[in-house]
């Protein structure tokens, strides 16, 4: 099978529909968008010359780092399908890499080169839907599906379709058993935790991208009454603040922060075991590398 022929199976098998978020213009929220086979997103972003090259092996990863293409050419395969952008930049664009002869872009490039890889990004596809039985419409968004699937918390997911992800957690769970199954169940280095370490959990949630302005995400949370934001991003001057205060005042509040790729992740390890269905080939090996935890923590003694 052709690279070209594995990519288009992946993009038939996945929904390819994205529902305008409950954040932003309420008049568009609900309403669905056709995703065109290519996004600013979702495309090659390096290989395009290799595409009709017979595929010899597949894997599957958050970010595609230096180390990444090294082990995927141990591995014999020639396709890595990656969550995230390769050039440090949203949309992947290199133009002002090549303008500034960038050393890190050039030797990256030209282990590509050497190895003859092809780089699908599969980002807005993924989270637009894999099938799912458990899920009332028969579709689940494929990064915080497999994020739950590989955590053992489908059980706990309060709704299938994307961020914000709800969570009801059994009495006796706290922040720190949460941290502590995320670090063992990732293969991470460590956790962040704001707040108490041993605040009670009942209620979680997975915010969309905490970047700067949380008003949203806030008033969520005092809405729903929220104990845990499970976040990929920490920011210190909004909601980071804004639950430290909260949990300082007795209100039952905590931030589990393991990282943006490293939540991530864990749904491009889930593709590893769906991916031989949606390309209708058992033959062509998968494999999952995990790009690694990007952060190491020294803590006071």
């Amino acid at each position: 099978m052709k690279i070209a022929q594995v990519i288009d199976h992946l993009i038939q098998y996945e929904r390819g529909e994205i529902e305008v978020k409950k954040f932003g213009s309420q008049k568009e929220a609900g309403k669905l968008i056709k995703l065109d086979h290519d996004t600013d997103r979702d495309k090659i972003l390096y290989g395009q010359s290799h595409l009709d090259d017979q595929c010899t092996g597949i894997v599957t990863t958050c970010w595609p780092s230096v180390e990444v293409i090294r082990k995927t050419h141990l591995y014999g395969a020639n396709l890595i399908i990656c969550h995230e952008a390769m050039f440090w930049n949203h949309g992947d664009h290199t133009t002002w890499l090549k303008e500034n002869h960038n050393e890190t872009f050039a030797e990256k490039k030209r282990l590509l080169d050497q190895y003859k890889i092809v780089v699908r990004r599969d980002h807005d596809h993924l989270h637009s839907g894999i099938p799912a039985s458990e899920s009332p419409d028969g579709w689940a968004d494929g990064i915080f599906y497999g994020y739950a699937q590989e955590l053992g918390w489908t059980k706990y997911m309060q709704n299938f379709s994307g961020i914000p992800l709800y969570f009801d957690f059994p009495a006796g769970t706290t922040a720190r058993n949460i941290a502590q199954h995320l670090i063992a169940k990732l293969h991470l280095n460590g956790c962040r935790i704001e707040g108490d370490l041993d605040t009670p959990v009942r209620k979680a949630i997975i915010p969309l991208h905490n970047l700067g302005d949380a008003n949203e995400i806030i008033n969520l949370i005092n809405q729903e009454k929220i104990d845990c934001v499970l976040t990929m991003e920490m920011i210190d001057f909004t909601l980071a603040e804004y639950i430290r205060d909260s949990n300082m005042l007795g209100l039952n509040k905590a931030i589990v922060q393991i990282g943006h790729f490293n939540t991530e992740e864990a749904g491009m390890h889930y593709m590893q075991k769906w991916l031989p269905e949606a390309i209708k080939n058992t033959e062509i090996p998968v494999n999952f590398i995990q790009s690694g935890d990007m952060y190491h923590f020294i803590a006071e003694s």
